[in-house]
């Protein structure tokens, strides 16, 4: 079976569990069946259809897992959302129909994807303006204690999102440019390898820029995305371990400073330590709210639409916006905490399914990466693949206690524009790499040297 027939294949399931989903909320909501999640499912399936014609025509040879997998997550994403309230899952479905339009132009209009290696610093530049934009009188403005989103008339965006893709296309350009020099031309100081300041310098500036501009928003989430991604494409560009480890020891003093003069990130710190304290400080009710809802739904879940996420009428405050924004139990259940309300409805063993997605979808385009006859499309793969998977690590580990919690999205589960539309283009630039790496006709990629610190 050829890969885009597998694709095919793979994406009649997804179909099958839009359809699925949203009977099983119907039933609970009205206990009746209606033809309205035949319609849904077969709207999704038709989109997703013709994604699959785009894509086969285009990029006859890109992976055939890496759509299916990210629809998957979609649907699931369609399925909570719509047993959360009716009119989120419409405008996400909205949403993801202009993900998949954005998804072809990207790759119409990027298929020599290489060109971009000649923009870099414009790119980067673009990055950071990006990322400055919140701050920007009359467009931005402080919300939950962080300046996140621009707001252009009835239309909102999370710059930082885009931002991302810019920094990391940059890191790969500017590190398959001078791999070698930042590997051969370190120095052994104390026993410490240390890349020659020439040249790790301008690399430095920029990623350090964007790091400014993070705690300028106070983003502390995407901040550790952008950490992450910018080691681990260090180390895959020169293979030495003892960047990571230097980096991995500058961030754990950085973040002890951080947290002791910055008030916002030291609350966020301490509702992590200490979420139930009796004076702790405010916004820990979040959390709390959090690790309630993922108890209750045990190891299979208390069902779609079964668990309780609406204020009763005796207890439901006065409220000037519509419900979920106002008048849950579990805090912003269709954005930071949507994986709480997966938990909850689907168990534990729920929960671990949309992990292991994400982990597949890393683990595709870590393949791809590793095939890839370049060593710019070798980073922009790795690099693309790693703040994908730390995105989702970041709000998953946030939500279950594992790091504190911070304002990112679920990419394409949690409701909102900026986080789908953005990873469509990510998923474009995957797609546009594993189709030049897999072609018959395609250079094999030859091993790189291995540089030993």
């Amino acid at each position: 079976m050829s890969a885009r027939n597998r694709e095919l294949l793979a994406l009649i399931p997804v179909a099958l569990l839009v359809t699925a989903g949203f009977s099983a909320v119907l039933i609970v909501e009205s206990s009746k069946i209606s033809d309205l999640s035949l319609i849904y499912g077969g709207y999704f399936l038709a989109i997703c259809f013709g994604v699959h014609v785009f894509l086969r025509i285009r990029v006859p040879y890109a992976d055939p897992y890496l759509f299916p997998l990210c629809a998957l997550l979609a649907a699931i994403g369609l399925v909570v959302l719509f047993r959360i309230h009716d009119t989120l899952a419409l405008r996400q479905a909205t949403i993801f129909v202009a993900g998949a339009a954005l998804l072809a132009l990207t790759v119409v209009f990027l298929r020599d994807y290489t060109k971009l290696e000649r923009y870099r610093y414009l790119i980067a530049i673009a990055g950071i303006l990006l990322l400055l934009a919140p701050r920007l009188p009359g467009v931005g403005g402080l919300v939950n204690g962080a300046y996140l989103e621009i707001q252009l008339g009835p239309l909102s965006f999370q710059p930082a999102e885009l931002a991302k893709i810019c920094i990391v296309i940059f890191l790969a350009s500017y590190l398959h440019e001078h791999r070698e020099l930042l590997s051969v031309g370190a120095r052994r100081i104390l026993g410490v390898t240390l890349p020659p300041l020439k040249h790790f310098g301008p690399l430095l500036v920029v990623w350090g820029a964007a790091m400014l501009m993070l705690f300028v928003i106070r983003d502390i989430g995407s901040s550790l995305m952008f950490f992450g991604a910018f080691l681990a494409l260090l180390y895959v560009a020169t293979n030495r371990l003892s960047y990571v480890v230097i980096g991995l020891a500058l961030f754990f003093v950085g973040a002890l400073v951080l947290q002791a003069n910055i008030t916002h990130i030291h609350d966020r710190v301490e509702i992590w330590l200490h979420p139930f304290a009796a004076h702790g400080p405010a916004g820990a009710g979040q959390i709390q709210q959090s690790l309630f809802a993922q108890a209750d739904g045990g190891l299979f879940g208390t069902g779609l639409g079964n668990s309780l996420l609406k204020l009763p009428g005796p207890f439901a405050p006065h409220c000037s916006v519509p419900f979920p924004d106002c008048g849950s139990i579990l805090p912003a259940p269709h954005t930071d905490e949507i994986y709480a309300v997966i938990v909850s409805e689907l168990g534990l063993f729920g929960g671990l399914g949309v992990v292991a997605i994400y982990a597949l979808i890393g683990a595709r385009g870590f393949k791809a990466a590793v095939m890839a006859p370049d060593g710019f499309s070798k980073l922009l793969a790795a690099g693309l693949s790693t703040v994908f998977m730390l995105q989702a690590f970041v709000i998953v580990g946030g939500v279950i206690k594992l790091i504190p919690l911070t304002g990112v999205t679920l990419p394409f589960v949690s409701y909102g524009g900026s986080s789908v539309i953005a990873n469509f283009i990510l998923l474009a630039l995957l797609l546009l790499v594993s189709d030049r790496a897999r072609r018959p006709d395609s250079p094999r990629a030859q091993p790189d040297p291995v540089i030993y610190p």
